[in-house]
């Protein structure tokens, strides 16, 4: 009984290795992606965002856009950062697609055309993502109503289309 103590001590601290260990196998490359960013290491963060990017992940897209948005460890390349927004638009996340709208409306990266940055608005705000309801006004007041109408029946028939 004497050992006791230090048994259970033993055990506690081998279940807490454990599960540190455990904790840090399933963070993930998209956990380790974003650790890199969050500590400013953008090429550690890159490499591993364009993987998980090219395999599908619409979050890596999304940030993969933003890092060329902002030209962190590439070259600032709007074209390319609206190519990964788009893809991760495309699958439904709502603030690529909110992304993907703004970007339109001003023409960074893409020509300027109200009417996808108005359905793009529309997907976005649809899916309950609060800044995109309120671009839709700002949009309407540059278009026609046939353009606000054609922008609303792309969003009404607009449907995700996952990579995976």
């Amino acid at each position: 009984m004497r050992h006791y103590p230090k048994l259970l001590s033993a055990a506690v601290i081998a279940s807490l290795i454990l599960v540190a260990v455990t904790a840090a196998a399933i963070a993930g490359p998209f956990e380790d992606a974003k650790a890199a960013y969050d500590k400013d290491d953008y090429p550690t963060a890159l490499r591993l965002f364009r993987s998980l990017a090219e395999q599908g992940d619409a979050l890596a897209q999304q940030r993969l856009g933003l890092m060329y948005e902002r030209g962190l460890s590439v070259p600032q390349d709007y074209a390319e950062a609206a190519r990964w927004y788009r893809r991760a638009a495309d699958q439904g996340f709502a603030s690529a697609q909110w992304t993907l709208s703004s970007m339109y409306a001003t023409g960074s990266g893409v020509p300027k055309d109200y009417v996808q940055a108005h359905m793009w608005c529309n997907v976005s705000a649809a899916q309950g993502f609060e800044p995109a309801t309120y671009c839709r006004a700002d949009l309407e007041r540059a278009m026609t109503p046939e353009q606000v109408a054609e922008a609303q029946k792309l969003a009404r028939d607009w449907k995700p289309k996952p990579e995976r």
